[in-house]
């Protein structure tokens, strides 16, 4: 009997202890969010900027000064967009190879596969194409 009223206690004991344990970790993780917030409301920056673009001097329009940052970013995306094409050349002629090869040993799995790439090549060499064309 005693026993089971020391395990019984013992329980109880256990439950109050994860509780409060509990209970700490909540108001520690509470501070840490609180405090983080504030320190992301109090890092704001002031940004000043021209409203002609013209301010450094150069003389010009606001044109100009955009053209400078996007300039960098139209040769990214034609660069990116030149490698996909080539990419697809490269798989086309490697497909094509492989459905010749298929073809002549009448391997219909492997026909199917290439067909597949060929499809994939065509694609990807005819997206300049095509992105040029809806004018991107």
């Amino acid at each position: 009997m005693k026993r089971e009223q020391i395990i019984t206690t013992n329980k109880k004991m256990e439950g109050k202890n994860m509780k409060k344990k509990f209970m700490r970790m909540k108001q520690r993780v509470i501070a840490a969010v609180n405090g983080a917030i504030m320190g992301v409301m109090l890092m704001s920056t002031t940004c000043l900027a021209s409203a002609t673009g013209s301010s450094s001097g150069s003389g010009g329009s606001g044109a100009s000064g955009t053209a400078a940052v996007t300039q960098p970013l139209e040769n990214l995306k034609t660069l990116v967009i030149a490698v996909i094409g080539a990419v697809g050349v490269i798989i086309l002629a490697k497909n094509v190879m492989e459905f010749a090869q298929a073809y002549q040993q009448q391997d219909s799995s492997t026909m199917n596969s290439a067909l597949k790439g060929i499809v994939a090549g065509l694609m990807m060499a005819g997206i300049s194409a095509v992105l040029t064309f809806l004018g991107f």
